[in-house]
């Protein structure tokens, strides 16, 4: 097998030279908010736990409760086994905080994404035009390519040059479809998500809205932005990996829609379902987050606080407007540099590379979680100024 192993070497070689190269080290967890190396413990600013619920005692306890009377996992599609009360269950639960008819569970927000837009298109016709959010996550781009057509992709968050496109072919064939992001995971801003639906509603488009960085921190009852949209969001994916501290993702919308996507889209027809602990785990998450308004509006405060620090050490935030707060550099290398002088300094904050970011806008992407306090928050600025200074 190793016959191979010099092309795959000579492409690590060639991403190590760009200052591209990535590794897979293994972190323990610790105390929200922390993680151990090496019997180190770091601060974790890389993280998309962002209410600390992943180490939540009610998450653990329910997903060992499902666990012990329901199995370690599901054993097959949910076409082929049926639906287990639990996940019927938590479906429904999602569509009532969504305000929509019907919810579907997948596998992840990058399964589901990559898997619904193929189905979506087939559904709708292969002369769709699909307008994309420039910056919109690899997954949507990567469904879009699945689905073989052309992206019309428009300026990041620029309703007016999407406003422009649409006009420019309203006399062409095909649906429209727009496809586009609540919160952006690499930048920290957020889209008009009330003024996206309208301009939708006026073109007779589609709209498509992932929300995997708003669900559990933006929006009504922390259930994502799309609640601000009176019911005019097509389809809303979320996940439950990030601020609902556990794994797996949904897709809400209107009945007929998710009756076709269990039977049109691949990734939900051949893929087993969600095992019972993750199922539990969900459950309590569904049961907290309505109740943390609290944890949503001190996570808001640290964030604002955060972006006023570091724009006063002369630092670029970009348009961050959320928990998600990117220092832009520009250089790969020197965002590498970066993120391992603040690993030396004991807080952990990755750097965002080619071809997670375009070329150019390299960045340290620091992800708060309710766990952080204003310590923590002063540690990471101390260390960011010693790490600037480092590799100056």
């Amino acid at each position: 097998m190793d016959l191979f192993d010099p092309v795959f070497e000579h492409h690590l070689r060639e991403a190590q030279r760009r200052g591209l190269r990535r590794s897979v080290r293994v972190f323990e967890p610790a105390a929200p908010g922390r993680s151990r190396l090496g019997g180190r413990e770091l601060l974790n600013f890389c993280s998309n736990d962002y209410l600390g619920l992943s180490l939540h005692p009610a998450l653990v306890a329910r997903a060992c409760g499902h666990a012990r009377r329901h199995g370690a996992g599901a054993t097959a599609s949910r076409l082929v086994c049926g639906t287990g009360p639990a996940c019927a269950a938590t479906e429904d639960r999602i569509a009532r905080a969504k305000g929509t008819q019907a919810a579907l569970l997948f596998s992840s927000g990058w399964q589901a994404n990559a898997a619904i837009l193929p189905a979506l298109v087939r559904g709708l016709g292969a002369d769709a035009q699909v307008y994309v959010d420039r910056l919109a996550h690899a997954s949507l781009h990567q469904g879009c390519r699945a689905a073989g057509i052309r992206q019309i992709r428009f300026r990041h968050n620029d309703l007016d040059h999407l406003d422009a496109l649409l006009r420019a072919r309203a006399g062409r064939p095909g649906r429209r479809v727009i496809v586009t992001e609540s919160v952006f995971s690499m930048e920290g801003d957020r889209c008009d998500v009330a003024a996206l639906a309208g301009l939708a509603e006026r073109h007779g488009a589609f709209l498509y809205l992932d929300e995997a960085h708003a669900t559990g921190v933006l929006g009504p009852d922390g259930m994502g932005l799309s609640g601000l949209a009176g019911g005019r969001v097509d389809l809303a994916m979320g996940t439950f990996s990030k601020a609902m501290g556990s794994f797996g993702a949904y897709a809400a919308g209107s009945r007929a829609l998710c009756d076709y996507l269990a039977n049109a889209c691949s990734g939900f027809v051949y893929t087993t379902a969600l095992p019972p602990a993750v199922l539990g785990a969900i459950e309590a998450a569904l049961d907290l987050v309505p109740g943390m308004r609290a944890e949503r509006e001190a996570l808001a405060g640290k964030a604002d606080a955060l972006r006023g620090a570091l724009r006063s050490m002369g630092l670029d935030t970009g348009a961050s407007s959320t928990q998600i707060v990117p220092v832009l550099v520009g250089d790969e290398r020197r965002a590498l540099a970066l993120s391992e002088a603040l690993e030396t300094r004991g807080v952990l904050v990755t750097a965002i590379r080619p071809p997670t970011v375009p070329r150019g806008t390299s960045r340290l992407r620091i992800a708060l979680s309710a766990a952080h306090t204003r310590a923590d928050i002063g540690r990471l600025t101390d260390a960011l100024s010693g790490a600037l200074e480092a590799v100056a």
